[in-house]
């Protein structure tokens, strides 16, 4: 019989041993690449260890939860990979949301310690967090690295620790924080090696905020496997073009919103890839006639992607879009490495051709939410996470997209719940009701737009408008706010407005609007 005991040690890598591992092996390889700035796999080990000492002085250990407020720089990467060796969770705060959203967002997770950039400073300091000791990246980051001892501390980490809290819409209106641990981001990556072409070693360019699994996820893995990451502040077509034209890639991520400037740069300044071996994601939200001609562009083919903050690429992002091809089905398949279950409202798994709800088990999981354990114990009934999302199995065994069972808008890669907008509009008293839905839009796939039944005639459109920018992330603020009487809401029979009926009734509006 074997020794589970000795077994388990032997099981126990984490982010923080691979990436050491790594870096002793390729000490002189290129490992971060920013604007003017470059590390090399040794120099970034260094740094690292310079960091962990940097956060035990203020009392960081394993289990606590560091709050970072950045926008995409080296030290982000570092920090990821400190808190990896101490055993400490790195939650990544959303820079876009509004000062209230923020508060909720740090407060949920209990920070031990605050990190924040120069230039998001003030976003903390109208957030009103409280008294937790922050530290500025920049000059006191710096100061604080210099004179710690650059000796390797012991990888405190467990696979099932923490290591980050990435944050979700929240389906009653506020965000929730998913913890994903060491042994779901390594699964992760090797999902994307071995199901869709990458390889240990490819470049990544990182532009998506890290605060979002779509940068700091891919950055991590290429990190734990001897690759180069360039870090982009942030979507500039004309930097990314030019990586482009120099560099070997993996995968280079592309949303909704961003394809067609770039694809208007590499036409400008006629740009010929060195090599890449897939682009793109969430193929859905994107025209058809851009998929072709962005891969053609490109010379790599799309990733028809269905996954989640909570389970990594995965379920349903098995297939690509061929170079240059129109697609004219986005059907998905199911990934290698996971299991998946389409059920009904009694959890009894429905027959092929029958709507049902995904429910999902595999090791790219999520650990659960961070402090919510009714939420948990709801979303993970039965011992599969439920998605909330519509499929249905064809009799290919493909799986095609029906509807969200939580009613979600997907604007340019972001999840809004319109709950979290509804709650703005119905704290003003002269707001009788309001329903959030969605609307298609050919630049971010879908926008939110709000119908408001108001009581009061002083009501006007730009004061809740006013109200939304105060409280809400610029993404998840309504483009049109339309007022009807109280009595034009449709209604179920308990009373709750229909949301399909609404959108039924803007379409047909527009459509009106738009004849001649």
């Amino acid at each position: 019989m074997p020794d589970i005991a000795f077994a388990e040690l032997a099981g126990r890598s984490t982010v923080g041993s691979l990436f050491r591992s790594v870096a002793r092996l390729h000490a002189d390889r290129p490992a971060v690449e920013t604007a003017g700035r470059a590390l090399t796999y040794g120099q970034l080990d260094e740094r690292v260890t310079r960091v962990v000492e940097a956060l035990r002085r203020f009392e960081v250990a394993r289990g606590d939860r560091v709050a970072i407020l950045s926008e995409n720089r080296p030290e982000y990467l570092e920090l990821e990979l400190a808190c990896a060796t101490l055993g400490a969770i790195l939650a990544c705060q959303n820079w876009r949301l509004a000062p209230p959203e923020l508060k909720h967002c740090i407060a949920l997770v209990s920070p031990t310690l605050c990190v924040v950039s120069e230039r998001h400073a003030e976003l903390l300091e109208r957030a009103a967090v409280g008294p937790i000791p922050t530290l500025r990246l920049g000059a006191e980051y710096e100061a604080r690295l210099a004179p710690a001892p650059a000796r390797r501390p012991e990888i405190a980490a467990e696979p099932e620790d923490g290591l980050l809290i990435l944050y979700t819409s929240g389906t009653t209106g506020l965000p929730k924080g998913a913890v994903i641990s060491h042994r779901a981001e390594l699964a992760r990556c090797l999902v994307f090696f071995a199901e869709l072409g990458l390889r240990p070693g490819d470049t990544s360019v990182a532009w998506a905020p890290f605060f979002h699994m779509a940068a700091t996820e891919p950055a991590l893995g290429t990190l734990t496997t001897g690759g180069k990451v360039i870090v982009v502040d942030g979507f500039r077509p004309d930097e990314i073009a030019g990586h482009v034209g120099r560099e070997r890639l993996g995968h280079l991520l592309l949303m909704p919103g961003m394809i067609e400037p770039l694809i208007g740069e590499l036409r400008a300044r006629a740009i010929r890839p060195v090599g890449i071996r897939l682009c793109g994601a969430m193929a859905d939200l994107v025209p058809a006639h851009q998929i072709a001609e962005v891969t053609t562009l490109l010379g790599a083919p799309y990733l028809n992607s269905f996954g989640s903050t909570e389970t990594g690429v995965p379920p349903a992002s098995g297939n690509v879009i061929p170079v240059g091809e129109v697609p004219a089905r986005l059907s998905k398949r199911q990934n290698a490495f996971c299991e998946i279950r389409l059920v009904d409202a009694e959890d009894r798994e429905v027959p092929p051709g029958t709507p049902g709800e995904l429910a999902f088990r595999g090791p790219t999981c999520f650990s659960g939410y961070w402090n919510a354990p009714e939420v948990n114990a709801k979303e993970f009934r039965g011992g599969w996470f439920h998605m909330g999302d519509m499929f249905v199995q064809n009799p290919d065994g493909s799986l095609d997209f029906v509807d969200r069972v939580k009613y979600m808008i997907k604007s340019g890669g972001e999840n809004v719940y319109p709950a979290e907008i509804e709650r703005v509009l119905l704290a003003d008293p002269r707001v009788a009701d309001a329903v959030v839905v969605r609307r298609p839009d050919p630049r971010w796939g879908e926008v939110p737009i709000a119908v408001v039944a108001p009581k009061d005639e002083t009501l006007a459109p730009a004061d809740l408008l006013a109200r939304c920018r105060a409280e809400l992330a610029g993404y998840k603020q309504p483009k049109e706010i339309v007022f009807v009487a109280l009595a034009d809401l449709p209604r179920s029979t308990t009373g709750k407005i229909q949301r399909h009926e609404v959108e039924a009734w803007l379409r047909a509006r527009s459509t009106t609007r738009a004849a001649p």
